[in-house]
């Protein structure tokens, strides 16, 4: 048989015009289809699929883990953060005005009354408290500053301060910021504490704007000079302004009780409005007390006994008892209530 006939029927069979080189229709390399390489579809790198970047819970440097590091300069910054806001209101602006604006009223009835050149009637003489300062400004301008911090002390400085405190907390709950607030970096102490310092600080603002604004006025409507102090020393004009500087300072101090008050109603309420209504009575109420001689075991401790003490300054040699009083009752009005403060606001339930 030939060749031919041999290859014959496997030639019909795969038809004309295939060749048949040997192999099959597949190429089999030995690789399977997938490449296998040993690893599951989804690479696992052993994260998770929300990366957790946090530092591992080890204390390394002896602080609690995952506390962040302070910045030193953090805390002075959310105090001038609290005083920039708190003098940007326009409210404060308008209570400030009010302030600047008492010590030239003062003055201009005082120089109306005076064109005559009669003096001034309703002195009581020397004991230095309130009228006793008005007679002395047509002789010295520096004067005013005196009387307009003695007008003031009793019933606008406490107001407004009572206005800014109480609103200190209460009015952040009111708004709605104050949970946000608490979401930076500050705490619950650091921010009440920057509420604090902030309310310190306008305590002086507002003395030093009252001040300021008599003296300018009593400079442009009364001449200037030696000053003869209450006690009949006669002390050169630039010891004067030294004694009003720290007749202002005594004067912000003596509102650090009020303020504290303020701040302690303030952390009790949701309301702006009703933390500053409150503060602001609570002021009325204790000068009406302090005025009843009834109660007179009560008056040593109530906040406004002491305030028009700051004249003793203005006596040579100084008279520091009541001065020292005045001192002992804010702070101790300060610890009390601050800590009071303090418990309230840092266990109160922030909800808005």
């Amino acid at each position: 048989m030939s060749r031919a006939e041999e290859l014959g029927p496997r030639s019909r069979a795969e038809g004309p015009g295939t060749v048949d080189l040997g192999a099959p229709d597949t190429v089999d390399t030995g690789v399977p289809d997938t490449v296998d390489t040993g690893a599951p579809d989804t690479v696992d790198l052993g994260v998770p699929d929300t990366v957790d970047t946090r530092a591992p819970a080890t204390v390394t440097d002896g602080k609690a883990p995952n506390a962040p590091r302070p910045n030193p300069l953090w805390a002075l910054a959310l105090f001038r953060s609290e005083l920039t806001t708190t003098l940007r209101r326009w409210r404060t602006l308008a209570l400030l005005g009010v302030l600047a604006l008492i010590p030239i009223l003062i003055g201009v009835a005082v120089k109306i009354e005076t064109s005559d050149g009669d003096g001034l009637g309703g002195g009581r003489g020397g004991d230095g408290q309130g009228p006793a300062f008005f007679s002395q400004i047509t002789n010295n301008g520096i004067f005013l500053v005196f009387a307009s911090l003695a007008a003031t002390l009793p019933v606008f400085l406490p107001m407004v301060i009572g206005v800014i405190t109480g609103d200190a907390i209460a009015g952040e709950a009111g708004a709605g910021t104050l949970r946000y607030l608490l979401v930076a970096p500050a705490g619950r102490t650091r921010l009440l504490l920057a509420k604090f310092t902030t309310s310190m600080a306008f305590c002086l603002i507002a003395t030093l704007i009252v001040a300021l604004s008599g003296l300018v006025t009593g400079a442009l409507l009364f001449p200037l000079g030696d000053v003869t102090l209450i006690s009949g020393i006669t002390v050169s004009f630039e010891e004067a302004l030294l004694r009003a500087l720290g007749v202002a300072a005594l004067v912000a101090l003596s509102l650090v009780g009020i303020a504290t008050v303020g701040l302690f109603i303030s952390t009790l309420t949701n309301s702006g409005i009703a933390a500053m209504a409150t503060t602001v009575g609570l002021v009325v109420t204790t000068q009406i007390l302090d005025s009843i001689p009834q109660l007179h075991a009560i008056h040593p401790y109530l906040f406004p006994h002491y305030w028009l003490s700051f004249a003793d300054l203005l006596r040579e040699p100084v008279y520091w008892d009541e001065l020292v009083k005045n001192l002992g009752l804010q702070g101790l009005y300060v610890a009390v209530f601050g800590s009071a403060a303090w418990a309230r606001f840092t266990a109160k339930d922030i909800t808005a």
